[in-house]
């Protein structure tokens, strides 16, 4: 198994117009692929505005449009594709829904973020994604040539026990396509990225959209790679661009032999106490 490998992160303002947004995160992968990407990765809602309102009118399901496109790319570059999130419709209901693809436009995971980012700030941000969208319930972890890799979405970030089924069933790596608020981004954007890769000793990777002020929603951008000591091996501002750089799974095991945090978990005693 090749443990070593290079990560490109695309951090690009959303159109409004799905075929524009959808042709531009294409164009951003074809270009990170050519520099040698071998895994890629789009941010949260990228073919369509954070808006909680706008979901319903932007939703396609599984194998619709946006994820034929999605594995079309993956398939012509070569590459694993972490398509960000879009809004999926499934029976009725809609959903906040990331899609991997293997470099032969296989699905190889699916992850319906599982918490919703229902939020009341004082003096900040009030955010009610329960309104428009379902909640998932199943942890996600996919297989590369890698190794393994977790995946959530943005909100589920902040709950400790998602990352660590990820990191139970093999994770080396967990990506959240994520997109981050003006006031939860700077108190918490990186302080959480830092302290899911030391608590898990795993590579941890954010992915956001760049800031776009025309919208009632903005996103923090800040996309982010930390590896699994907690140093951060590359941060973007608010701007549109890309972080590309070899990540080296290799390191998951040497600092966790030299910390063996993982092996001196004790599950009989916490099993028995968070119930």
């Amino acid at each position: 198994m090749k443990e070593k490998f290079k990560l490109g992160l695309i951090q690009m303002i959303t159109s409004r117009d799905k075929a524009i947004a959808v042709s531009k995160a294409i164009e951003n992968i074809a270009n990170l692929a050519d520099n040698g990407a071998n895994l890629v990765v789009l941010p949260e809602m990228f073919n369509c505005p954070y808006e909680t309102q706008r979901f319903p009118s932007y939703a396609e399901p599984e194998g619709g449009d946006t994820w034929q496109k999605m594995q079309q790319i993956a398939k012509e570059k070569k590459i694993y594709l972490v398509a960000g999130s879009i809004p999926e419709i499934d029976n009725g209901k809609i959903y906040n829904t990331s899609f991997v693809f293997d470099p032969d436009g296989n699905q190889i995971g699916k992850h319906r973020k599982i918490h919703m980012f229902d939020i009341n700030i004082e003096n900040g941000q009030y955010f009610k994604e329960s309104e428009t969208l379902e909640a998932g319930s199943e942890p996600t972890v996919f297989e590369t040539k890698y190794g393994k890799i977790g995946l959530a979405i943005c909100y589920d970030i902040r709950f400790p026990e998602l990352a660590r089924l990820m990191v139970e069933d093999g994770a080396q790596m967990i990506i959240y396509p994520a997109a981050f608020n003006m006031t939860t981004g700077p108190a918490h954007w990186e302080l959480l990225f830092r302290t899911r890769a030391v608590d898990n000793q795993v590579f941890t990777v954010g992915c956001a959209p760049a800031r776009d002020y025309s919208l009632s929603y903005i996103s923090y951008g800040n996309s982010i790679v930390v590896d699994p000591w907690g140093d951060v091996l590359g941060r973007m501002d608010d701007t549109e661009g890309y972080l590309l750089g070899e990540i080296d799974f290799n390191e998951v095991s040497q600092i966790r032999a030299q910390l063996p945090i993982i092996k001196q978990l004790r599950n009989d005693v916490y099993s028995t106490k968070l119930k």
